[in-house]
């Protein structure tokens, strides 16, 4: 482990954060002196953030409890074009009243991890890459670059290696990208931007332009793949992404999450993804056996308490105990409505799992029933032409659907 002499950078090795970082010592020793303004770019091209960007936000968080001004920047002008780093086709195109609403979802996000009120922005690159005049852009920018050494970095040349079309749209991505590190440094001195792994070749260039056209040196930092320890990739689950805003991911939801993580990932996640001192991190490290439940739940409710609140996270891990320690069916567990007509004349319960989302088909909640994975107020469905009807509500007027041992929804009439 290197030793820095800046408190942010220290923080962000001792924890894991760091993959890649350009000129370490030089960021090092400017970090130390002062506070530096750092970044990170945010596409909106979902109502929500998910869990992938929750690491780079933790970044941020970090960089402003360290006493430096972090930036989330918002991508209301490249989510017009979308980054092809990862994908094998182009993005859907999305309206400009589309990126504004998803602009507007993701915003509380921030609010939870950044203190604007303490200097942190939030900026949109649509300010500047909307008033763009073509032309000039190409002379004073795009001579910078190269097409032989833009062939060269993996967002490009995975997709031609594969065959995939790349479109003229998405090459610009990278320019972009880049102007917006030069752009925020003239606007609020910037020196540094922060992303995932695969985000390195685009920041790089955003270093070698700002050199280029500003003379000044600028910094990378970059993350590492966010993998479980059997290798997958992290932040999905059975019914898609792990979403960081509430209405599209429950609290209740988000915390399961954390709480199903495999015994080898607690000590990491703990330090990524919660506020816990090292040390006692360090205690709950040695914990073997049934006892890594317990770095789970503390896990699972510091984490979430970062995002919804800590009395959301304790109302969580409350409805978790009920549920599963109790025995009983917690108020607090998520819900969904069918009219109770539709109950009365009886309604399939192939539809009512799809309905909850706790399956994606007719056919996936097939096949859940054939391995005896689906049941109704705690009891194996086994007749995939079962109704339910209001016969089927609990002493609490609900009827409980579960997805093995630990997805569970609540169904209610209306």
């Amino acid at each position: 482990m290197t030793a820095y002499k800046s408190d942010f950078l220290n923080t962000l090795e001792s924890r894991g954060f760091i993959h890649q970082l350009s000129d370490a010592e030089a960021l090092d020793a400017k970090a130390a002196a002062g506070a530096i303004t750092a970044y990170v770019g945010f596409d909106a091209t979902a109502p929500s953030l998910h869990i992938g960007n929750l690491l780079s936000i933790m970044m941020l968080r970090w960089l402003q409890k360290s006493g430096h001004r972090p930036i989330a920047l918002m991508g209301g002008g490249t989510s017009k074009i979308g980054d092809p780093s990862g994908k094998d086709t182009a993005r859907s195109l999305l309206t400009e009243q589309q990126i504004a609403a998803n602009i507007a979802s993701i915003r509380t996000v921030f609010s939870r991890f950044l203190d604007f009120k303490a200097g942190a922005l939030m900026a949109d690159n649509a300010e500047w890459l909307d008033r763009l005049p073509y032309i000039p852009f190409l002379r004073e920018v795009g001579r910078h670059f190269t097409i032989n050494r833009m062939l060269t970095f993996d967002s490009v040349k995975l997709r031609l290696e594969r065959e995939q079309p790349l479109t003229f749209l998405e090459f610009n991505y990278m320019i972009l990208q880049a102007y917006d590190f030069v752009e925020l440094y003239k606007r609020h001195g910037c020196v540094l931007q922060m992303g995932g792994s695969d985000q390195w070749g685009n920041i790089v260039n955003g270093i070698e332009l700002g050199r280029r056209m500003l003379d000044v040196q600028l910094f990378a930092l970059t993350t590492p793949l966010l993998t479980t320890a059997s290798g997958a990739k992290m932040g999905k689950t059975e019914s898609g992404a792990v979403w960081l805003n509430a209405d599209m991911m429950s609290p209740y939801d988000y915390w399961q999450f954390w709480r199903n993580t495999e015994d080898a990932d607690v000590v990491r996640l703990l330090k990524l993804f919660t506020e816990l001192p090292l040390p006692e991190i360090g205690r709950l490290a040695v914990l073997k056996g049934q006892e890594i439940n317990e770095a789970k739940k503390i896990l699972a409710t510091e984490a979430t308490a970062l995002l919804h609140g800590r009395a959301a996270a304790e109302e969580a891990e409350r409805t978790a105990r009920t549920t599963f320690e109790a025995g009983g069916i917690a108020a607090a567990l998520p819900s969904f409505e069918i009219p109770r007509r539709e109950l009365e004349r009886g309604f399939g319960v192939l539809t009512a799992f799809v309905k909850s989302g706790l399956v994606a088909s007719s056919s996936e909640a097939r096949r859940q029933i054939k391995g005896g994975g689906l049941k109704v107020n705690d009891k194996t469905v086994t007749d995939e032409r079962m109704l339910l009807t209001p016969n089927d509500f609990t002493a609490e007027g609900v009827i409980k659907l579960s997805l093995g041992k630990k997805r569970h929804l609540l169904l209610k009439s209306s």
